[in-house]
């Protein structure tokens, strides 16, 4: 293995972190609720139940 410049090590670092960070928040969003236009209309028609 070649050895590297502390400055390639510290930037090999941040690399893996912003990976792992990236990754984390991309698994994040695929699983969190949303409210989508459907749920709205949903609710907006379940919440106005008076005719005035």
């Amino acid at each position: 293995m070649p050895q590297l410049s502390p400055l390639n090590w510290i930037l090999l670092f941040l690399l893996f972190w912003t990976a792992v960070l990236v990754v984390s928040v991309m698994i994040w969003w695929t699983k969190k609720n949303s409210f989508t236009c459907t749920n709205l209309k949903k609710a907006s028609i379940l919440e106005n139940k008076w005719n005035w």
